[in-house]
């Protein structure tokens, strides 16, 4: 699996973001939750593509922290 989350102390302040972004994670969050769809993110932001959204997505899906104990 590709690693889309990166985070670094030269990119916004550590902030987890996308790869080769400089879109927070959070930024996608909040954007999902203002009701917006992948498209519409892609839309928005030129710098992400189908793929980083659906890939930070997984990724966060799968952190262990939201898995089941």
């Amino acid at each position: 699996m590709k690693n889309w989350i990166v985070a670094d102390p030269e990119h916004l302040g550590g902030s987890p973001r996308v790869r080769d972004t400089r879109i927070s994670v959070s930024l996608l969050l909040e954007s999902f939750a203002a009701g917006m769809t992948v498209m519409e993110i892609v839309d928005a932001y030129p710098s992400l593509t189908e793929e980083s959204v659906r890939g930070a997505m997984q990724e966060l899906a799968h952190q262990q922290e939201l898995q089941p104990a």
